[in-house]
Parts: structure tokens; sequence; C-alpha cells
């Protein structure tokens, strides 16, 4: 068994840090700002709170727009080609910024600059961007910000660790939803993800640690806590306080408060029926299980490296609905994985209909470089996955209409988002089991509790008005 290295917060770097924006302050009368700027998933974003609490602490002030700031930090994604030349592109417009500013800051943070040709890109066609900041030295921040503001160089070192970093400033988006990271990194090596190589090997926070945060978040009012990592059911594997998720999710459970757990992501092979009871037992622990699927053909499976077959899934699947007839499904599915035949297609619809998920991300297979995928033979044109694609969404459309049409007059428990961002008049928010629901704009406030009674059903989100 081992025990995973704990690091905390350079404070005396923090207080060096503090010395200049104080400085600034005192000259300028405000404050120095810091532009967040977040890609990726919700680990992503939940690192991008650290970056900001960070900031916060050593003086800045946290701005959303990035003309307005002294310091820009950009939080990349690798998970796909496409994600990281958004980035690029991103960071290539504050050029001008920098010109007008030449006291502005700019890192690139994340994922993307764990990659080496990343960061000898950013290094040599970026001469603008000041630092680059790796997923696993994050809480480095305050360090990297001091050495740049008394050195005045470029910082461009692979300083990737394995520790765990505790007692980190988080500066949340939300008031009444959190995200809480339980563990870090990936052990899977599924042969189309980056992320292992990006992300570095599983290491799992102490479980003292992870339920003191939620303990804290529950006490401050928070009313969703999401449980995050790379692959969240394998926590404490091979860790010296033998705890496992089930464990840790049924402590967090006995929390007393008015709140909903949730977690993800999870991987088929690690989800056990030991969690699944400690869900159907709890208390707090919403009936929603995102459970990524990727692909319906065994053989396709295998050539993902994915560890489990389409029998495996299903008797999982099948368990989870036995003992909760009203759990939610969510889960993932790649088209076009290299080899992918026609017969391989075919199995994964069947396998939807099979399955009968409430709703699936799905994503066109998209070569990363670094990975085994990528140099598979059999690599399959762009209008193949393309029409397979289009039939694959059309199913899932009509599957998800159907799995919501049972809530029909229902009136179901909603936790209020606030303001809808495509509906004018209307608030939005969602269920235990994660489902989007929108009523009429009553002056309901985000992060209030509402009952809600269904009038309307849509593949994807559901309508009704709010009842007493």
């Amino acid at each position: 068994m081992r025990e995973v290295d704990r690091v905390l917060l350079n404070t005396d770097a923090v207080a060096e840090v503090r010395r200049h924006t104080a400085q600034f302050a005192a000259e300028r009368g405000r404050r120095p700002r810091v532009f967040v700027l977040t890609f990726g998933c919700q680990q992503n974003v939940a690192d991008s709170e650290k970056l900001s609490g960070m900031a916060c602490e050593m003086g800045y002030e946290v701005v959303t727009a990035p003309e307005n700031a002294e310091l820009i930090l950009v939080n990349t994604c690798a998970i796909r080609e496409h994600a990281e030349k958004r980035a690029l592109s991103i960071v290539g417009q504050y050029k001008h910024l920098k010109e007008q500013n030449k006291g502005l800051i700019i890192g690139v943070c994340g994922c993307m600059v764990v990659q080496e040709h990343r960061r000898e890109q950013l290094k040599k066609s970026y001469p603008y961007v000041d630092f680059v900041l790796g997923t696993s030295v994050l809480h480095r921040l305050p360090e990297i910000l001091a050495k740049k503001l008394a050195q005045k160089r470029r910082i461009f070192g692979s300083e990737e660790e394995n520790a765990i970093a505790e007692g980190v400033p988080i500066c949340r988006e939300s008031n009444y939803r959190a995200w809480v990271s339980i563990m870090y990194g990936c052990n899977n090596f599924c042969s189309y993800c980056i992320v292992p190589y990006v992300r570095g090997r599983e290491r799992s926070r102490a479980p003292a640690d992870v339920i003191a945060e939620v303990k804290e978040l529950v006490a401050k009012g928070y009313k969703d806590i999401t449980l995050l990592g790379q692959n969240v059911n394998s926590y404490g594997k091979g860790e010296a306080h033998g705890m496992d998720f089930a464990d840790l999710l049924e402590r967090l459970d006995a929390i007393e408060g008015d709140f909903i757990l949730r977690f993800m992501t999870s991987h088929p092979k690690d989800a056990t029926r030991k969690l699944v009871d400690v869900m159907a037992g709890g208390k707090h622990i919403a009936h929603h299980f995102h459970l990524p699927l990727q692909s319906g053909s065994d053989a396709i499976l295998k050539q993902m490296n994915r560890h489990y077959d389409r029998a495996a899934y299903l008797d999982i699947l099948d368990y989870m609905r036995e003992k909760m007839p009203d759990l939610a499904v969510t889960s993932d599915i790649i088209v076009g994985f290299p080899g992918e035949t026609d017969a391989d297609f075919e199995d994964t619809l069947a396998m939807l209909q099979r399955a009968r998920f409430d709703m699936i991300y799905s994503f066109i297979y998209s070569p990363r470089k670094g990975t085994p995928a990528a140099e598979m033979a059999d690599q399959i044109p762009k209008e193949v996955s393309a029409k397979r694609f289009e039939r694959l969404l059309a199913l899932q459309e009509a599957l998800s209409l159907a799995a919501n049409e049972p809530l029909l007059h229902k009136t179901l428990r909603v936790l209020c988002d606030g303001a809808s961002k495509t509906d004018t008049g209307m608030l939005s928010g969602r269920t235990e089991q994660n489902k989007i629901v929108f009523w009429p704009d009553d002056g309901t406030e985000a992060g209030a509790w509402v009952w809600v009674e269904i009038d309307r059903v849509a593949p994807f989100a559901l309508y009704g008005n709010k009842v007493k």
C-alpha cells in the first residue's frame, strides 16, 4: 500500500506576490485584476476555481473580461485536437492586449501544456506568453508568479509531480453547486485517450480531507455537490487508507443537511454492486449514474482497451435499475473508432436500444497525438463517421423522449439555476436525476428548491409550472 504525498500552498510565495499587488493598489487606487478562461471538463472547472482562489489570496480581483486584467490564466483541455486549437487561437488574440499593457502577465495552464510539443509551441510561437503550468502543479501558481515578478523572465519548465495539494483556496463560481475533486489521474490507458499522459497516474485524496471539504460546503448551504475524478469509482485503489469509493460515498451520505451528492466520471469495470447498494440505500445520493459505454461492439471495446464487454456492462446496468427503478443513466459513445465496421456500428445502435439511456454524450472519433489509436490502421473516413453519427443522434433522440414521457404530469423537485440562457421569460433547473426543467419566470432565485408539475416533455428537457 502506498501513501500519497500531500503538499500545502507555499505561503512565502503568496506573501511575496501580495507585496507586489499591494504596491500596485497603492499606486493605482485599485487591486490588480485576474481573468481566468476555462476549457474542458468539470475537473478543469474545479481547477480554475482553485486558480481564481489562489489569485484572490495573492491580492487579485477576479474580472470577466481579459482586457480589464493584469493577469490572464488560460486553463486548457487536451481531450480533443479541436479543444487545443481553440485554446491556442484564443491565446493568440491576447497578443494585442500585451502590446497595449506591457505589465500584463499571461499564463497557460492545464492539460494541453503537459504535452512537450505544445509547451515548445507556446515558447517559440507565442512570445507574449509568460509561463505554463501543468495539471499536477497548479498549486505552484504563487511560486511561478513570485519568480516572474522578481526575475521578469519566461518560465516553461515541466515540473510535473504526483502529489496532492491541500489547503488551496477556492473561489467557487456558484454558492449552491460545488465541485469536489476526490482523486486525480488515470491508470486505464484507453487507446484513444490522452488523459493518463496529461493528468498522470491515479492518486486519491485522504478521506478525512474530502469529508471535511464536503461538511464545510453543506454548512455553507451548498445543495448540489459533485465528486470528481477521471475514474471516480476507482478511488482509494492501492492507497494506505484502505477506503474505496463506496465507503467514502457512504461516509459523505451520513452528513446531515439538505443536499444532493453526485459523482463523475465512472468506468464500467469499477462500477461495483457494493457501490450500487450504497446509492440505493442513501438519503443524499442522486439516482443518476453516468456510465460511459463508448461502443456497443465487443471487438471495438477490446481495441479501445476498455476491459469490459457488452455482457459485463449490461449486468451492472440491470442491477442498478433493479435496485433503483427511478435511476437515470447517461453515457458516452464514440462513433468512427479505427476499424469500426458497419456491423460494429449496428451493435452500438442495438446496445442503445437495449440500454435505453436517458441521454448520451456522443463524439466522432478524433485522433490524439501520442495515443495508440492515432497510429491504428483502418481510420474511418469522415463522411462515413458523419453518416453514422447522424443515425446515432436520431435514435437517441427518440430514446430520450421515451425516457422522459413517464414524467409527464409528475411533480418533481428541482434546484433552480436562475434565468434560462436560451428561453426568455423562463427559469431553468435540474432534478435529482439531472434532468433539465424549464418553467415560467416567477422570481425564484438561483439555488432555491422548487416543485414543478411537468406538462410537456421533450427529448432533452422537461417543461412545466411551479406548484406550492
